[in-house]
């Protein structure tokens, strides 16, 4: 998948001006994750596909790497393998109290039209999940709205970003921020014509609750 920008004066930017936030990020074969998460779990492609209402086919063109799947399907498929969002980071690890990670240590999931990079939840102890969000023109969270526990922190990098919680509308622009309480609907998008970044902090979520695939579980 390639990240690009609509400049309003320019044609393009090269890729690496816009990769500040994920260029030495280590990135994941989503479609290898999936099998092993899979097999892991004794759970047939036809069942996954059942339990996550895609077709086996769609599975199958992600398995063997034909396909990028959108940022929608991740979570459908996190929820129906139990999993967390963070599971296709990379093999699960020992849980830490402490967890330091050097630039090019950090991993990164590639979707449709955007790119997750892990910050360490998925290694840490606690109940908190960091992750930097990158997102091409146009780009948004799925067509049903999210709801979880806990709290949702997000921090514009670069872009414009739009966040709906409930009825409120919120554009965010870089250095802007906005903090609410997650069991609010909320889904975000971007609207500009730039790749946008963020950081988005989830915290003091219930433990156990598998919280990125409830993401996709409550819709409108």
């Amino acid at each position: 998948m390639s990240l690009y920008v609509v400049d309003r004066k320019k044609s393009t930017v090269p890729r690496k001006q816009m990769a500040l936030y994920q260029q030495d990020a280590v990135s994941v074969n989503v479609g290898q994750r999936l099998r092993e998460l899979r097999e892991a779990r004794n759970i047939s492609m036809r069942a996954l596909a059942a339990r996550s209402g895609l077709s086996a086919n769609a599975l199958s063109m992600i398995e063997r790497g034909r396909a990028s799947p959108s940022v929608s399907t991740l979570y459908k498929l996190a929820d129906a393998l139990g999993v967390s969002i963070t599971s296709f980071f990379g093999s699960e690890v020992e849980k830490k109290q402490a967890i330091f990670l050097k630039a090019n240590e950090r991993t990164h999931v590639a979707f449709t039209r955007g790119v997750f990079e892990g910050l360490g939840g998925e290694q840490f102890v606690g109940r908190i999940e960091p992750f930097l969000l990158t997102l091409e023109s146009n780009a948004n969270s799925g067509p049903r709205s999210m709801a979880h526990t806990g709290h949702e922190f997000v921090f514009c990098l670069r872009g414009e970003l739009e966040y709906q919680v409930e009825r409120q509308v919120f554009q965010l622009s870089a250095g802007d921020s906005l903090l609410f309480a997650a069991h609010l609907k909320h889904r975000w998008k971007n609207v500009g014509s730039t790749v946008v970044s963020a950081l988005i902090l989830i915290s003091c979520f219930e433990e156990g609750e598998q919280l990125h695939a409830m993401h996709w579980k409550a819709g409108d």
